[in-house]
């Protein structure tokens, strides 16, 4: 049980993880690959790497080292979420998994809801904005910003009676598909506002506080 960060080696936002780890809000970390160079420069020691290692270009010494060959079936961060969930994490929070190659980041958000569906709580980090995975039924509170977009997007083939309150745009227990740009680019009204699912798995994009 507890929070297992991932580290992979896409954009970092490093304040964001530093401020994390300072707090002791992590309670195992994972770089995945390259991202073992972003903790390195950050100061950080993960307890464990994991990958084929053709990004970092050397596997890493000195702590405990997961290395596969690079022909697989799975990349690097799917076998990280599948670690977390070996060692009984229950939430996930993933850094360096957004921005970079399209295609990369299309997986990496395939993985969000599919690991979110097996049940771990799916937050990942970006630079300006996190991503929460949300399989219903399950609701997500969003605190209080004076400005910002928060976008929703159905994963599932139909996401049933998504809710939306406390931003300019509301839903009241209405479907999302995936085959419509509805979701996009509501706006938060400077007081805490929720996103609500029963069923099907959404993506919700949000500003960091």
């Amino acid at each position: 049980m507890g929070v297992c960060a991932l580290v992979a080696a896409s954009d970092f936002n490093r304040e964001d993880f530093c401020a994390r780890h300072a707090a002791g809000e992590f309670d195992y970390v994972i770089a995945v690959d390259g991202g073992y160079a972003h903790l390195e420069s950050a100061g950080i020691k993960p307890d464990m790497a994991l990958g084929d290692f053709d990004s970092l270009g050397y596997k890493p010494a000195g702590l405990r080292v997961a290395a596969y060959p690079p022909e697989k079936d799975k990349s690097d961060l799917e076998l990280a979420f599948d670690r977390a969930c070996a060692l009984k994490h229950d939430e996930v929070v993933v850094y360096g998994a957004l921005g970079g190659r399209l295609d990369h980041t299309l997986a990496n958000l395939q993985l969000f809801a599919k690991f979110s569906e097996d049940g771990l709580y799916v937050t990942a980090v970006g630079q300006r904005e996190a991503i929460r995975a949300l399989t219903g039924p399950d609701v997500l509170e969003l605190p209080a910003l004076e400005a910002g977009t928060v976008s929703v997007f159905s994963v599932s083939d139909v996401a049933q009676g998504v809710i939306e309150t406390g931003m300019k745009y509301s839903l009241d227990d209405e479907p999302l598909t995936n085959r419509t740009s509805r979701g996009v680019s509501n706006e938060l009204l400077g007081k805490p506002a929720t996103v609500a699912v029963e069923s099907g798995t959404l993506l919700v994009f949000y500003p960091l506080g």
